[in-house]
């Protein structure tokens, strides 16, 4: 919690956090439970069956870990290309509270979809526009229906989650097209939500992870949260990575900011608010993962942390 900061500074505000079976959006929406919000936490993946990625993350597990945070979490299962489902969806927080408060968009479903290095005219079509799919559309079918419910009030937040700053990535391909595309749209998709929401008083911010040690990225290198530092053994530059508590900390932080219209519009990073905001990851770091990509592991010096964790 940052200094001085009240203990529940959200309590009373309502959150959907659309994708939150697991990384960034299950700890997205702990993070905001911890500071009080009743979180609608989302998803394909539930005990009554998995999505396509096969997972075993439920969204009822992470509507359980929000009430062991100190908040109210409600697990719904929800197919955001669906938007009937999601209509139903926002119909059920407007007749349960009224408003909304903070939506963030963290939909993905593309892992399994992603084939790297390859040219785009080797790339399998329909997985690539499927892809796109999940990570762009499932957003914008999001928003559609649920922004009239978030600018009913002043001060709501929207968080576009993606990978990379909007400046980085418009000087670096990300390895697959399909894949550049989809997290660049997002993060102009918050630009051009920022235009929209001002007029309303409620803003739209993109926002990044760093090296998020995600349920994958763990079970990837072999690895536990507790025992993660063993993986810079074969990935040194693993040595900046974060916890997906991290990220989670800078959305509660963001909504928790009564000044948050400052950051309306633009593209930010985890390491970035946690400068501002003074939160730290599980192990009381700071890491500033994208300020290390660059002057790092990109200018391919070695793998160390020094100065920016």
């Amino acid at each position: 919690m940052v200094a001085g900061m009240a203990e529940q500074p959200l309590k009373g505000r309502v959150a959907l956090v659309a994708g939150a079976t697991r990384g960034a959006g299950r700890q997205i929406a702990v993070q905001l439970g911890a500071a009080g919000a009743t979180v609608y936490a989302t998803g394909r993946s539930s005990r009554a069956g998995r999505s396509e990625m096969d997972r075993p993350e439920t969204i009822e597990e992470t509507a359980e870990l929000v009430t062991a945070a100190g908040g109210e979490g409600v697990a719904v299962r929800v197919d955001h290309l669906v938007p009937d489902q999601v209509r139903d969806l926002v119909r059920r927080i407007d007749d349960a509270h009224g408003r909304l408060d903070i939506l963030v968009n963290d939909i993905w479903g593309g892992d399994a979809l992603t084939t790297w290095h390859e040219p785009v005219w080797r790339q399998p079509l329909d997985a690539g526009l499927r892809l796109l799919r999940l990570a762009v559309d499932t957003h914008l079918v999001t928003s559609h229906v649920a922004l009239p419910l978030l600018i009913r009030n002043p001060g709501g937040l929207v968080v576009e989650m993606g990978d990379g700053t909007t400046e980085y990535n418009a000087t670096n391909y990300r390895l697959s097209i399909f894949y550049d595309l989809a997290k660049t749209a997002v993060n102009r998709l918050a630009f051009a939500q920022a235009r929209e929401l001002e007029p309303h008083g409620c803003a739209a911010v993109a926002l990044t992870p760093g090296w998020l040690r995600s349920e994958a990225m763990l079970e990837h290198f072999g690895v536990t949260e507790a025992t993660w530092r063993d993986a810079t053994a074969t990935e040194p530059h693993f040595v900046i990575s974060e916890s997906p508590a991290f990220v989670g900390r800078a959305v509660a932080a963001l909504a928790a900011d009564p000044d948050r219209a400052r950051w309306n519009g633009r593209s930010t990073s985890s390491g970035e608010l946690a400068q501002v905001y003074g939160f730290t990851d599980l192990d009381g770091s700071r890491p500033d993962a994208w300020r290390y990509v660059v002057e790092v592991q990109d200018a391919g010096r070695p793998a160390d942390a020094t100065g920016y964790r």
